[in-house]
């Protein structure tokens, strides 16, 4: 064997050394990220009794849902639920009138269009904070506070989404749009059938998005209700952690159920992101 074969055959086993360490390093750290997770989960179904046990116990000996129970029969989760699950709802309406705006000013020309666009992306910089007082004001000029209604506009739409469909639909053909439109085809066909569909990887990375602000929605509920029926579950896991503070069970169960639908929705979209990643690496 020549020593030409014999430096390229050393070089190919160093690679696949270092594919192999820096697989085992990645698992480990995997791990080390989503033991904590898993801990959270086992926990939630052990009994109080259970939890307070030394040495601690890593999978549940009685597996229970009473803490579960407990939830939606003292906490009220049931209606923290609902509210939470309104609020997501009209997030993604939220998303819609984003992707909407977001075609216009991607593929409309109009006097002033951006100038707008730059006057949208500027409130970027301002941050929530500086502007909860301001809308709570006018909301309460409107005699919107303490409503669900109160709670949802705000965040119905956000420069942030519209920036980013606006980024991505600039890069649809405008030969494909004007085909669709000597078809006979209505603007809004058009967006529906062919922007959207088009659209789907940034609509699955803002859905990803719209629901967790949704779901994880605290601050804003908090300031603006006055009412626990309009308490969201972020707000009922504060009080949980209140009122059950020494019940750690309890509280894995609460958080257990805050996460859970986070993982399953990324788990959901995780496809059209990465074929988003692909086409991007094919362009």
């Amino acid at each position: 064997m020549s020593a030409h074969a014999k430096s390229g055959s050393g070089a190919a086993k160093n690679d696949l050394a270092l594919k192999w360490a820096l697989g085992a390093l990645l698992t480990i750290g995997g791990i080390l990220v989503i033991l904590p997770f898993i801990w959270m989960i086992l926990s939630a179904f052990k009994s109080e009794a259970e939890m307070q046990n030394i040495p601690p116990t890593f999978l549940p000996v009685d597996a229970t849902f009473d803490n579960f129970k407990h939830l939606f029969t003292e906490m009220n989760f049931g209606v923290y639920l609902k509210n939470t699950l309104i609020i997501v709802v009209f997030s993604f309406v939220g998303l819609f009138l984003n992707a909407m705006a977001g075609f216009g000013f991607a593929k409309y020309k109009f006097k002033g269009g951006s100038a707008l666009f730059y006057l949208v992306l500027a409130t970027m910089m301002i941050p929530g904070q500086v502007t909860m007082i301001p809308i709570y004001l006018i909301l309460n000029e409107m005699h919107l506070t303490n409503t669900m209604a109160g709670i949802i506009l705000p965040g119905l739409v956000g420069a942030f989404g519209i920036f980013l469909f606006r980024q991505f639909m600039q890069t649809i053909p405008d030969e494909l749009l004007e085909a669709t439109r000597l078809d006979g085809a209505s603007e809004f066909r058009t967006f529906m059938q062919i922007v959207l569909p088009i659209s789907k990887p940034i609509l699955a990375v803002q859905g990803i998005l719209a629901f967790i602000a949704g779901w994880n929605s605290f601050i804003w509920p908090l300031i603006i209700a006055n009412d626990e029926k309009l308490y969201t579950l972020s707000v009922g896991l504060t009080l949980l952690k209140g009122q059950y503070g020494g019940n750690f069970a309890l509280q894995m169960a609460g958080s257990t159920f805050m996460v859970i639908p986070i993982i399953v929705i990324f788990i959901i979209f995780q496809r059209h992101i990465i074929e988003n990643f692909s086409i991007s690496g094919m362009k």
